[in-house]
């Protein structure tokens, strides 16, 4: 029984408990009495509180001498306990890492994981970007890629792209400011290296040593081209980290900028449930293991204890902002656009796809079906699925026509619809919110006619190639629909993808015959 009247007024950290004695969620609160009594007195609590409500069964706390220490000890207790209804920091993908081996020659690899000895990187949002800058710095400052050193020189070594270690070619410690100068690079600090190696040049054509002046002077524009490409406008001593994010249906999307010295360094995403102080578990739980910059760009301010918490951590004090105007607002609005495009794109495109054709419900789920044929043989349908905007492939289908001969369109599009919906009904499984047809009024009609025949009532549109004229039943004209509006972009995109699905399986079924 979860007993009230009992708790203090202080700071401190509280505890909901199950039957069992397992501990469902860590809080902390300024004023204990008051923050759990909160839980109880709201009268349309969201989902996760009211679950979390229902499910507890004791509750204990622990009395800190501040807000600060009650910061501490939540995060503690949660990384400890790790309670289901307190937020998990997984990022949303995994990104691969540029790791530098714990060797006397560390060599430069892509890692997966930055777990384990070396130095590591990232993570990286972009697989281009990432393998870019990784053969630029192992071009550059001859890194090896081997993962043993052996006696005999490979072929980097003939072709003079490694300081070959395995030829005894460089000393450890030359080798080592190599591997100095690639850190520099990877940690964003290029322009810093830039000026050391311009002086160095400078030095050694000085000295008549102009093989190495060249050398170096091939790094400096490898590294200037590398520069330009990872360069936002913006430049400034310190780094920064710009957070914002998105809450919709209970679920909290957040998006970090890592930039480093004015260049983005990379992105990282987490989603998790909402519940009213993620923000603040949020900053808490990252920062403790991960590095805490000069800046920190928010959508909204945090209590004193929690910067004070970062400026502790730290060391040093950490400047937390909240901008309203200027460049840092738009990098806070540059991220609520990334976060849009990443997780609302695809609902954005529904909404509109239902408006324009003035249907009832979202169309969600949506299921298209095209033919493929060369001159009426080998004749094959293609079913493809999309969700909330995007491709299901797991879902696609693929047909083999069996009760039309030659060209017929239409009778071959009501084989597949009567297939897929037969089969689906028949399972019980769910029913798609949408049926596009490929094709204009004759395939709508056919797939129209199975529909009634079978009892499945779908809403069902056609769309036809050459003008992207849409057909709905009832209706002897195309619907009034642009052809560059988003609803019919979508449509497009959908046959588009029910399109090339079929004419893969045709080409595979043609290949089969004339290899047979």
């Amino acid at each position: 029984m979860i007993e009230i009247s009992t708790l203090p007024h202080e700071p401190g950290c509280y505890l909901f408990r199950d039957a069992r004695g397992g501990i469902l969620y860590v809080g902390k609160a300024k004023d204990l009495k008051k923050r759990v009594s909160s839980y109880f007195r709201k009268r349309d609590p969201d989902a996760k509180t009211r679950m979390l409500v229902e499910t507890a069964d004791t509750l204990d706390y622990i009395v800190t001498g501040n807000e600060v220490e009650a910061l501490i000890l939540e995060n503690s207790l949660i990384k400890k306990h790790q309670p289901r209804f307190n937020i998990d920091l997984k990022d949303s993908k995994a990104y691969a890492y540029i790791q530098l081996t714990d060797e006397p020659f560390p060599a430069i690899r892509i890692a997966r994981n930055p777990a384990g000895p070396g130095t590591f990187f990232g993570p990286f949002v972009s697989a281009a970007e990432r393998d870019y800058i990784r053969d630029v710095v192992k071009r550059t400052f001859f890194l090896r890629t081997c993962k043993k050193i052996r006696k005999r020189g490979c072929l980097r070594y003939h072709i003079h792209t490694c300081s070959a270690p395995c030829r005894e070619a460089i000393s450890r410690e030359s080798y080592a400011d190599l591997v100095r100068n690639a850190t520099f690079v990877l940690r964003g600090k290029t322009g810093e290296l830039l000026g050391n190696l311009k002086k160095e040049m400078a030095e050694r054509a000085k000295e008549k040593d102009f093989e190495g002046a060249l050398l170096i002077r091939d790094q400096i524009r490898a590294l200037e081209h590398l520069s330009s490409r990872q360069d936002i406008a913006r430049r400034k001593e310190g780094d920064e980290d710009i957070i914002n994010y998105h809450v919709m249906q209970g679920t909290v999307h957040l998006m970090l900028f890592n930039v480093y010295r004015g260049t983005l360094g990379n992105k990282n995403e987490f989603s998790f449930d909402y519940h009213p102080d993620f923000f603040e578990e949020f900053l808490v739980q990252y920062y403790s293991d991960n590095p805490i910059p000069q800046e920190i760009i928010l959508p909204e301010p945090v209590g004193e204890p929690v910067s004070e918490f970062l400026s502790i951590a730290k060391g040093k004090q950490v400047t937390v902002t909240v901008p309203r105007i200027g460049a840092k607002k738009r990098l806070l609005d540059l991220i609520a656009k990334n976060i849009e495009t990443i997780h609302y794109a695809g609902q954005v495109r529904v909404l509109e796809l239902q408006e324009a054709l003035g249907l009832d419900s979202p169309p969600e789920v949506i299921e298209c079906f095209d033919i493929s044929h060369l001159s009426g043989s080998s004749v094959v349908g293609s079913m493809v699925r999309f969700r909330n905007g995007r491709p299901e492939k797991k879902n696609y289908r693929r047909f083999r026509i069996r009760t039309v001969e030659g060209i017929d369109d239409p009778r071959a599009i009501g084989e597949v619809v009567r297939r897929r919906y037969t089969r689906l009904m028949k399972e019980g499984s769910p029913l798609p919110d949408l049926i596009v047809v490929d094709g204009g009024k004759t395939q709508l009609a056919a797939a129209l006619m199975v529909l009634r025949e079978i009892g499945a009532g779908i809403p069902v549109i056609a769309l036809a190639k050459r003008e992207e004229q849409v057909y709905i039943p009832g209706r002897t004209t195309p619907l009034p629909l642009s052809k560059k509006e988003q609803g019919s972009l979508y449509l497009q995109e959908i046959r588009n993808e029910a399109h090339r699905f079929a004419i893969a399986y045709h080409h595979l079924l043609r290949k089969k015959e004339l290899i047979a």
